[in-house]
C-alpha cells in the first residue's frame, strides 16, 4: 500500500511564516510469521506490519541514517515477540510484548547508525490495544 504524506518547510520573516507542503511518498508492507525469525526490509518500507503466531523474532535489513519506521504486531493465536540485537528499547532490555490472542502492539524505531559499528534502531513500544 502507498499513500501520500505532506512535508513542510516553514521560511520565517518579518513574523510571517509561510509553508509549503510537499508530496511524498509513505510505504507499507505485510506479513506472516509463525516460529521464525522475520526480516524487515528497512529499504522496501517505512510501516511494517506483522501478523505473528508461536515465538517469533524480530530482525532487520538495509536502511538509511535517520529513517523513522513504525511496526505493527498482531497476535494471531497466542504470540511470544523478541528482537534482535540491532533494536535498542530504553532501559536496554525488550518490553513485555503481549501473549494473548488479538493483541496489537505498535513499535516505533529510528536508524541511528548503519555499517561497521553495527546498525543500531533507537525503538519505543506502546503495547496491548485490544
Amino acid at each position: 500500500a502507498r499513500g501520500n504524506v505532506g512535508i513542510a518547510s516553514s521560511i520565517a520573516g518579518s513574523g510571517i511564516t509561510t509553508v509549503t507542503i510537499s508530496s511524498a511518498s509513505l510505504n507499507s508492507i505485510s506479513g506472516t510469521a509463525s516460529g521464525i525469525t522475520t526480516t524487515l526490509f528497512l529499504s522496501s518500507a517505512q510501516d511494517h506490519k506483522l501478523t505473528a503466531t508461536g515465538l517469533c523474532t524480530i530482525t532487520c535489513s538495509g536502511g538509511s541514517e535517520g529513517d523513522s519506521h513504525t511496526l505493527r504486531v498482531i497476535n494471531s493465536g497466542a504470540a511470544n515477540i523478541g528482537f534482535s540485537s540491532y533494536f535498542l528499547f530504553p532501559g536496554r532490555s525488550n518490553p513485555s510484548f503481549p501473549t494473548a490472542d488479538g493483541a496489537i502492539s505498535l513499535i516505533s524505531f529510528t536508524v541511528n547508525q548503519v555499517g561497521a559499528g553495527g546498525t543500531q534502531l533507537l525503538a519505543g513500544a506502546s503495547l496491548n490495544y485490544s
